[in-house]
């Protein structure tokens, strides 16, 4: 018997939080996305350099879908520093996140963030001419 698993059919801060988590968990084991952020980061999600990172991504996105003010920042400046960011870096990141995208929320909130990440990855590759 196969178990179907939940989708959320609504964002909130929280499954914002936990799709956060599990695509970065997902990009730490990409062999072409992971090298960008381990270099920055490191591999441990868990360190003081990861976490306040996991926390700006979140308000990030509950920025655009929830009208949240908790993200204050600039997201296309710290892809300035990224040496060595490419195309296909970012087509890798996209990959992954439409794959989370469809295994946390139904199809048409999946939708909306896959739309967005696509504008936001297609401005940030026109900006660095990649």
């Amino acid at each position: 018997m196969k178990v179907e698993k939940m989708l959320y059919n609504e964002v909130t801060k929280e499954n914002l939080n936990q799709m956060v988590l599990l695509f970065y968990s997902k990009v730490l084991k990409d062999s072409v996305v992971a090298p960008f952020f381990i270099e920055k980061l490191g591999d441990d999600m868990k360190n003081d350099k990861w976490r306040p990172h996991l926390e700006i991504l979140t308000n990030f996105w509950a920025s655009i879908a929830l009208g949240d003010s908790a993200y204050r920042g600039s997201p296309f400046a710290p892809h300035l520093d990224i040496e060595g960011i490419s195309r296909e870096a970012f087509q890798g990141w996209l990959r992954l996140f439409y794959e989370t995208q469809d295994s946390i929320y139904v199809p048409e909130i999946a939708d909306f963030f896959k739309n967005r990440s696509t504008l936001i990855a297609g401005n940030f590759m026109r900006n660095l001419g990649v």
